[in-house]
């Protein structure tokens, strides 16, 4: 099972690179929204649809809502309330976490998806036209929490993070992932020459709330009875799987970066 992730891992990062730094710059746009509709489709599974249909108007709405703040996304402003929007998100997701279990509305869980789905779909498009490097950064300090997290819960993991929402999730394994991140930032900031009290909390920022990206997905996920959003990663999962940390840190990171100076 693990040789079959790092496998799966290994492709997924060849193709991302090539994407990323390769591939003309209109192509990789339309990757990255076909990523998010796939993820749009996945999220569809969690709201009790009963047929292809169903779930196809609601990829459809994240079109077509993704198309409404694409259309205006030369007003700066608009933006920039989207990002902020997605961040008060995912702070009343954090705390939505702290009451679990808790009943979910089918109408709540639309709205939900379009608040994960939507904002970082902007956010990802924004950062890779504007610096690749930028996006590849964001990316790194989410796997470095996620492998840290892996690695330190492993060795020392007792004390349980929620239980109830991903029972393999430990404290210790957080505390590895914060420590993992940490070294990055010392890493980028010594080879591109950023002030350590600058890009640190901001890192570290973004590692925090990818947890909570990751926590809020299983709710979902559990709420819908299912363990993986889908299928198309062998030994990972779904789309949503893989992103669930980063519909949460890329927007953070967006708005953090354009304070701290880094865009």
């Amino acid at each position: 099972m693990l040789k079959q992730r790092v496998v799966t891992a290994i492709i997924a990062l060849a193709v991302l690179l090539l994407a990323l730094f390769v591939l003309p710059l209109q192509l990789t746009r339309v990757i990255i929204a076909a990523v998010m509709l796939i993820a749009a489709w996945e999220w569809s599974g969690f709201l009790s649809l009963q047929s292809l249909h169903a779930r196809a108007s609601y990829v459809l709405l994240i079109a077509f809502l993704a198309a409404v703040v694409f259309w205006f996304q030369p007003v700066d402003t608009l933006v920039e309330s989207t990002l902020q929007l997605a961040i008060g998100w995912w702070l009343v997701a954090f705390l939505w976490l702290f009451f679990y279990p808790t009943g979910i509305p089918r109408a709540v869980a639309w709205l939900c998806g379009a608040l994960v789905i939507v904002p970082a779909w902007l956010a990802i498009d924004w950062l890779y036209r504007l610096q690749p490097l930028l996006l590849l950064l964001v990316l790194t300090i989410v796997w470095a929490a996620d492998i840290g997290a892996y690695f330190a819960g492993r060795t020392f993991g007792r004390v349980k993070l929620a239980p109830q929402i991903s029972p393999g999730k430990t404290w210790e394994g957080v505390i590895g992932g914060l420590l993992a991140v940490t070294v990055l930032a010392l890493l980028v900031g010594m080879r591109a020459d950023i002030d350590l009290p600058v890009l640190l909390p901001l890192c570290l920022a973004v590692a925090v709330i990818s947890v909570v990206g990751d926590l809020t997905v299983s709710v979902f996920k559990r709420h819908a009875g299912v363990k993986d959003s889908g299928s198309l990663f062998p030994g990972h999962g779904g789309v949503l799987d893989r992103i669930d940390s980063v519909t949460a840190a890329t927007p953070l990171f967006v708005v953090g970066a354009g304070w701290a100076g880094l865009t």
